[in-house]
């Protein structure tokens, strides 16, 4: 957009409700939700059917759901697992 910044992933606080997220975003969200509990990202990528045995095939889920906890759509653990926001 010219001369403004464009942020593909609202904030949380900013956004109605997920539909305001693109659909690669809305697809993680989805599986960490349905999970019982934390999750980590090699399951995720196994989920979506990444080759979850190379570890640069992970790295850019790992960025995308960092991303998501930065925003307010997922939380980022200690120990390096998700689980869903409320």
């Amino acid at each position: 957009m010219a001369g403004r910044a464009v942020l593909p992933i609202p904030h949380r606080s900013d956004a109605a409700d997920e539909g305001a997220l693109p659909g690669d975003y809305r697809e993680i969200l989805a599986i960490v939700r349905e999970a019982n509990g934390p999750v980590q990202v090699r399951a995720v990528g196994e989920r979506l059917g990444l080759d979850a045995s190379v570890r640069g095939k992970l790295e850019p889920l790992r960025a995308k759901m960092t991303k998501l906890a930065d925003r307010g759509w997922l939380h980022k653990r200690g120990d390096g697992r998700f689980t869903a926001r409320p």
